[in-house]
């Protein structure tokens, strides 16, 4: 097993559950609230760790209470501190989050704080991390200049880039080119892109946008109907499990956590899409982000059975 890092978000999860989603200017009386860790970076995280990666996180917290969510959230979970940063003027990120309990819909506020505000000399210090692993997975929830400096990093050492465009914003040329692989929603790639992504065909248009960046492999996930995949000439759509879902907030964190952990046990993209898919179909069973990523053993008894 390699060892991989996830570079990104930490925020506070405040989740509520009403009827449905206010429309604006609209009061609705909820059900359920929850505060809990998230961010995308920690919830991929997460994931990856519980499904067995050897992982470090690498983010930065305000020196406040909701700092605590994740420091306790790693020491609870076993994972390593030692990539952490603090800022002195800037607080901890929030996430608002409101899930339609009828739908599992779900809209969300991020305001990053802290993890927005990661410096060079920070990325500095992680040069040893970075040189020792053999994937980095960047989202865009933190500054994007911070990103940049990984990626270049990454690329000085050998260490492949995966870059989740979510949440969606513009992105260089020059970054793209820095990336080994991809891992849009159908939503972002069509931002990214320009192209409508609801088939095959189009998807592999789509895919062509990212070779011409200098991106090796494609994956776009497709929600329900499940994920694309491009790699070395071969092209699918790789079906989604059918399950019941309960709330869907995080199910690409998931996704994305499960990918990178396959990926550093050494399994090939197909057979990491699979494992990814099954880890997302448990996430979205259970209720919150962080706390509903699955540990491996529930993975692959899920795959067994499917």
């Amino acid at each position: 097993m390699s060892k991989v890092v996830v570079f990104g978000s930490f925020v506070v999860d405040l989740m509520a559950r009403s009827p449905h989603l206010p429309v604006p200017g609209e009061t609705v009386k909820g059900s359920v609230f929850k505060m809990g860790p998230g961010g995308k970076g920690f919830n991929q995280c997460v994931a990856a760790h519980k499904a067995g990666a050897d992982v470090v996180m690498i983010t930065k917290l305000g020196k406040d209470s909701f700092a605590d969510v994740a420091l306790g959230t790693m020491d609870e979970l076993g994972m390593t501190k030692e990539s952490l940063f603090y800022s002195d003027d800037v607080e901890t990120g929030i996430a608002l989050i409101l899930v339609d309990e009828n739908t599992s819909q779900n809209e969300i506020i991020i305001v990053p704080g802290a993890c927005n505000t990661i410096t060079p000399e920070e990325v500095a210090k992680i040069e040893n991390v970075i040189k020792e692993s053999e994937y980095v997975l960047l989202q865009l929830e933190v500054n994007q200049d911070a990103n940049e400096l990984v990626a270049d990093m990454a690329n000085r050492y050998g260490c492949k880039v995966i870059v989740n465009t979510a949440p969606y914003a513009k992105i260089s040329d020059e970054f793209l080119s820095k990336a080994y692989m991809v891992t849009p929603n159908e939503v972002e790639a069509e931002e990214l892109t320009g192209v409508h992504v609801d088939s095959l065909e189009s998807a592999h248009e789509a895919a062509e946008y990212f070779y011409k960046k200098g991106v090796q492999k494609v994956i776009i996930t497709l929600g329900s109907r499940g994920v694309f995949v491009s790699s070395d000439g071969r092209e699918e759509i790789v079906p989604a499990f059918k399950v019941e879902a309960v709330d869907t907030t995080g199910a690409g964190d998931a996704f994305n956590g499960g990918l990178l952990a396959a990926l550093s046990e050494g399994k090939d993209i197909w057979e990491a899409v699979r494992f990814a898919n099954g880890l997302a179909a448990l996430s979205v069973q259970k209720m919150g982000t962080t706390p509903s990523m699955p540990k491996l053993e529930e993975v692959e008894k899920f795959l067994k059975t499917h």
